[in-house]
């Protein structure tokens, strides 16, 4: 073989070593939106161009927690210190709702001075690797978002969760928040929880690992299943922002019909309902 030959293999096997490779990573950048979500693949946040979501003023019935979870998230956006919020409890009572909805209230209010991230349930193990690359852009300040956040037997990335939040050597970066909905108040199921009370050693201290991990949000807001009352307070409050004409009996006769029929009341119902009627009146929402 000729000295030509074997640089000629050489190269075609440089090619094919290069196309094993894997993609380079994406450069990070948080200056061209408000709203990323986290591709853990790449290593890439990537822009929401514009988030769904909810005026404040259309959130009833859970004012307590509307109220703290903006004060809290007011005073991180002004560069003070804050809490982690967990969201937890009833179903469709706009845990998600509150959190998109304040984020667009304080953004409002201040252009710009709050970045929402959103990463799913399944991606929470590469935590670490998120803050890695938001630790450096300092200039503006994040909240990372997990929707319906819980942990199953065999899950241990409850552990990554666990350190994020305040363990960790590097402990987490102060222009960064976490805020999490979940139906679970300490996201581990109860028989989850049991089970470790019959089967540890020491009982006491394996309940106090699952547990502690609701214990690390400074926040815990709890939202509760609605009365009739509410219910229908909320579809009053969604016909009259909608401008729907409708009168105020009829509207309570069919609200109470639609919520008959699903089993339900919530918030999420109400909206259900009111998206029906505009729809059946031919209004856009």
């Amino acid at each position: 073989m000729t000295s030509q030959d074997e640089i000629r293999m050489l190269q075609r096997i440089a090619v094919a070593v290069e196309k094993l490779a894997p993609a380079p990573e994406e450069p990070v950048d948080v200056k061209s939106a408000d709203a990323y979500t986290w591709d853990p693949a790449h290593k890439a946040l990537r822009p929401v161009a514009e988030t769904a979501h909810l005026d404040l003023k259309l959130l009833m019935g859970i004012d307590q927690a509307k109220d703290t979870l903006l004060a809290n998230t007011r005073q991180f956006a002004r560069g003070h210190s804050a809490n982690n919020a967990l969201l937890w409890g009833a179903r469709g009572m706009g845990k998600s709702s509150l959190v998109k909805a304040v984020h667009a209230a304080v953004n409002r209010e201040t252009p710009h001075s709050l970045v929402l991230v959103e990463i799913h349930r399944e991606d929470v193990r590469t935590l670490p690797q998120l803050l890695t690359a938001l630790r450096g852009w300092v200039i503006r300040r994040f909240i990372l978002f997990c929707d319906d956040l819980s942990f199953d037997h065999e899950d241990s990335s409850y552990k990554s969760l666990r350190g994020v939040l305040e363990g960790g050597i590097e402990g987490r970066p102060s222009h960064v928040l976490f805020y999490a909905t979940s139906n679970r108040r300490h996201l581990m199921p109860r028989d989850m929880i049991e089970n470790e009370q019959r089967t540890a050693i020491q009982p006491g201290e394996a309940v106090e690992e699952k547990i502690s991990l609701s214990d690390r949000f400074g926040l815990w807001l709890g939202f509760h299943a609605c009365s009739q009352e509410t219910y229908l307070a909320i579809v009053e409050c969604y016909a009259g922002h909608y401008t729907l004409g409708i009168t105020l009996n009829n509207l309570h006769v069919q609200a109470l019909e639609w919520a008959a029929a699903r089993g339900a009341r919530s918030g999420r119902v109400a909206w259900q309902f009111i998206q029906d009627l505009a729809g059946k009146m031919g209004k856009r929402m």
